[in-house]
């Protein structure tokens, strides 16, 4: 198999050229609005990965989502995350929706790990494509040595204050903040990278709504290493959103649910009900996308 970096040197190159956005993250960079320039590109590398019969399923409910947004209200879509194609192939498909599949694709706020930005400059310009709002990931504090690393210590406080601060700011302005539960891309040899981060719990208590989305089919396949070594196929990929959920009845259910369980991390149980709801979801989706296979 052909690796992403082999497969489609010329583009990328093409894509690094006209990257502009900063790949050094700070305090005063955590919001960074996607670059039209770059989108064309990653476009065609998409066109080329997808089968025919590619799509969404349940429209209708980002659709409701995003009427809620414009009308002032704060909503979450809670993604699962297989590869770093994933947030390239949803706003792709979302433009090819008619109606409002554009407008809802330019929506589009991600939330985004700081390594994006800043291990290898070509991910960095992919990545640029895209609005996002970056922030120090709890998986990247954790192998943080309090004595040792104190000044990154506190240049991760900085980054994650700032970026809290944006989105409060931006998540009542028509905008649908995308956020993975599970952090990380899935890797096949650590089933850790599939259970969600229990900080997802903060983004349910402070916003409106969320919609769950699975992602069902493989163009770009996860290896040791960064996205630029993840080895590309062709693929029909399907994308599935789920009904819209009140924040604040879905934490309380979760909640009344720990208690009754005599589950001490409230928290986590909130994301742990999410990933369930996913996997749920993604295995459905998953019976009939090999139907459209054939």
């Amino acid at each position: 198999m052909e690796t992403l970096s082999s497969e489609f040197r010329d583009i990328i190159k093409q894509v690094v050229l006209t990257a502009k956005s900063s790949t050094a993250i700070t305090d005063k960079n955590v919001y960074q609005p996607g670059d039209a320039d770059i989108l064309p590109l990653i476009d065609q590398i998409i066109e080329a990965l997808l089968l025919p019969g590619s799509g969404i399923s349940g429209m209708e409910h980002i659709i409701d989502l995003y009427e809620k947004a414009v009308s002032g209200k704060s909503c979450l879509l809670l993604v699962e995350h297989y590869s770093n194609m994933d947030l390239p192939i949803l706003s792709y498909l979302l433009r090819k929706e008619p109606g409002p599949g554009k407008k809802i694709a330019d929506s589009l706020i991600a939330i985004a790990g700081m390594k994006l930005n800043e291990e290898n400059p070509t991910v960095a310009a992919f990545t640029g494509a895209y609005t996002r709002l970056v922030i120090y990931p709890s998986r990247s504090l954790r192998h943080l040595d309090p004595e040792k690393d104190r000044a990154e210590k506190l240049r991760s406080i900085s980054i994650n204050r700032a970026a809290m601060k944006a989105l409060a700011s931006v998540k009542t302005q028509g905008r649908i903040i995308l956020v993975f539960p599970s952090g990380t891309r899935y890797r096949p040899w650590d089933p850790s990278t599939k259970r969600g981060v229990r900080e997802i719990d903060s983004y349910i208590k402070s916003f409106n709504y969320f919609c769950p989305v699975a992602m069902n089919g493989e163009v770009l396949h996860v290896r040791q290493g960064d996205m630029m070594d993840d080895y590309v196929s062709r693929d029909l990929l399907r994308i599935t959103v789920g009904s819209i959920h009140s924040c604040r009845e879905f934490r309380e259910a979760t909640r009344s649910k720990a208690e009754a369980a005599g589950f001490p991390d409230k928290k986590q149980i909130t994301v742990d009900t999410i990933m369930e709801m996913l996997e749920e979801m993604h295995l459905a989706a998953e019976e009939d996308r090999k139907a459209l296979l054939g």
